[in-house]
């Protein structure tokens, strides 16, 4: 593991009970995330990029401990932090925190958004009054609400959804932490307010010097925020490289799909559908081999008779889990 890896995730697993405990008869799991790894350096971002279902948000939450981990670790600067303490875990949230993905849920409608903001500052009993406030109308003109005084004693309600979202930033940066988990933060803002808090967060994590794993769906924001893009499916990461090689030069047939899906602004413009078939695959226990198997348009029989394909090095930086693509190197 290199030193400047802010985060290190190895083998990652979170299986969840697919029927009740009371009336089990076999063991039946969800494999929500199943033997997920990359790294983050220090001021980087990795996009984790995926359809609904594939695992993007639970992997998030594990890192910052809201889920346990089935399996796996997680490193911090080199430390292992997947099994911590609970005072150790209050020090982990200082330094590691989540802007969550619908602004609406993510705020408490009968606090005022001083008191939301200043929550973490509650909790970790940093500060007086006085050097709260200081720093929440600090934080809060930082993410673009100006001025400050004008919002801190508002409830949400009050507030439009990239308000709302600008809140949520805010109160995720409040402690100052070197690394962000941001679920889909701009999924639910109009088009006209995304590009605005997608300038912020980039701006933010220049001037905190943060690390982001940005969860999205959408390859085009990837593309804008993310150093790097992992690509997961049903569990599984296919294939990970830097951004504009993996966009340029997709090397998995799901992400091949994913990127003809992707939206072109000019109506002349005709594009094949994507030759994937079928629909979803079931996560339940599901079986050994190739998660993408029953989609692909590029399956051999080597696929049918061999479990998940690893991921393998195809250039410096780019791996993908595909038997096909290694074979044709």
């Amino acid at each position: 593991m290199k030193n400047d890896f802010l985060i290190s995730v190895r083998n990652l697993k979170k299986y969840f009970d697919a029927e009740s405990r009371l009336f089990r008869r076999t063991e039946l799991f969800v494999h929500a995330v199943d033997g997920v790894s990359f790294d983050i350096e220090e001021g980087s971002s990795l996009g984790l990029v995926g359809e609904s279902g594939c695992g993007k948000t639970t992997t998030g939450r594990i890192i910052v401990k809201l889920e346990k981990p089935t399996a796996g670790k997680i490193f911090l600067k080199r430390e292992n932090v997947t099994d911590i303490d609970r005072a150790k875990q209050f020090a982990y949230h200082k330094k590691v925190q989540m802007i969550f993905q619908d602004p609406y849920e993510a705020l408490n409608p009968r606090m005022t958004i001083f008191d939301i903001v200043a929550e973490p500052l509650n909790i970790h009993g940093i500060g007086d009054r006085e050097d709260r406030e200081e720093r929440v109308a600090k934080t809060l003109h930082e993410v673009g609400m100006s001025p400050a005084e004008a919002f801190l004693f508002r409830y949400p309600h009050e507030l439009s959804g990239g308000q709302r979202q600008r809140v949520a930033i805010a109160r995720a940066l409040i402690l100052d932490p070197i690394f962000v988990v941001a679920d889909e933060p701009t999924s639910m803002l109009d088009v006209s307010v995304r590009t605005g808090v997608m300038e912020l967060m980039m701006e933010l994590q220049r001037s905190y010097k943060m690390s982001y794993l940005y969860i999205t769906h959408d390859l085009a924001v990837a593309r804008y925020m993310c150093d790097r893009i992992a690509v997961m499916y049903l569990g599984k990461i296919v294939e990970v490289g830097d951004t504009e090689e993996v966009l340029a030069n997709a090397l998995h047939p799901y992400t091949q799909a994913l990127l003809s899906a992707v939206a072109v602004p000019d109506p002349e413009v005709k594009r094949a559908e994507p030759r994937i078939k079928g629909g979803i695959g079931r996560p339940v226990n599901p079986p050994p081999e190739c998660r993408f198997l029953q989609r692909c348009p590029k399956a051999v029989d080597y696929c049918k008779k061999n479990p998940h394909p690893p991921l393998v090095e195809m250039s410096t930086g780019h791996v993908v889990a595909c038997y096909v693509t290694v074979e044709k190197k």
